[in-house]
């Protein structure tokens, strides 16, 4: 069959290169494939029961032997720390808050927390990345004008929405991670209200599993009320210049004089 250029047609995305739309859609698979790979991890790790791994209990079963690593290699059992860490955020596994109260059992609060914070931060990144290039970019595609103005909102406002959701410990940390990517958010943004974000509530959960026999004398750790309020307040914070900006806008419209014209 004669293709697009030999039959003097002009050539287009899906006939550029062969003529037969391979590479388009070899691309599309390309996209799509992270994706399924994330997916695949996320099967496997709960098939396997590795959430019983990433609990209280087994911090309390493991926790002599955790000790004993760091004794003996504390650069390297930080780097596999920081390593499971990012997967497990990457690929969306539960077990990111055991992680940090177990990150401030090992290293410290301050040490802890900096670790933590940087983990959580690659991997919401990765797993950002991943869902931006590929069902972003489909829902993009297909967005009607509802979605089309919560994109731009996010994309105009997005640190301070962000920055909001992160500092309230209250929102699924993978959810808050898919809808900025599903919402288009700027990636230099995200990962700037991301690491601003996640410290204090990091720090408070590595500060509880630097005291681990108060985190384990129940079913998770125990968060003073006030530091709760606390964080709560620090996050409506973030959305004061949001407020502010929205206010002057609207008595800039109500001093906009109106034409004899228009009324």
């Amino acid at each position: 069959m004669e293709n697009a250029r030999g039959a003097g047609l002009p050539e287009t995305a899906a006939t550029k290169g062969t003529g037969n739309g391979r590479p388009r859609y070899r691309g599309s698979l390309l996209r799509w494939l992270p994706l399924a790979v994330v997916a695949l991890a996320l099967f496997a790790l709960y098939a396997a029961g590795l959430t019983d791994y990433l609990s209280l209990d087994a911090l309390r079963r493991y926790q002599g032997t955790l000790a004993e690593y760091v004794a003996e290699q504390p650069v390297l059992t930080a780097a596999a720390y920081v390593a499971v860490y990012v997967v497990t955020v990457a690929i969306s596994f539960p077990g990111a808050g055991i992680l940090t109260v177990t990150g401030g059992f090992l290293f410290g609060p301050v040490v802890g927390t900096v670790l933590a914070a940087f983990a959580s931060t690659t991997g919401a990144t990765l797993i950002f990345l991943i869902a931006r290039t590929s069902i972003g970019a489909f829902l993009a595609d297909r967005a009607g004008p509802r979605t089309q103005k919560l994109r731009q909102g996010f994309q105009e406002e997005g640190f301070n929405y962000l920055l909001f959701l992160r500092l309230v410990p209250l929102f699924p940390f993978w959810l808050v991670n898919l809808a900025a990517a599903l919402f288009g958010m700027r990636l230099l943004t995200y990962v700037a209200a991301t690491a601003f974000g996640v410290v204090p509530a990091t720090f408070v959960f590595a500060y509880f599993g630097h005291g681990l026999q108060t985190a384990l004398d129940s079913e998770g750790p125990h968060v003073p009320v006030a530091l709760l309020v606390a964080l709560v307040l620090l996050g409506f914070m973030a959305l004061a210049p949001i407020a502010v900006r929205r206010f002057r806008r609207g008595k800039e419209r109500e001093d906009v004089p109106t034409r004899p014209g228009n009324e």
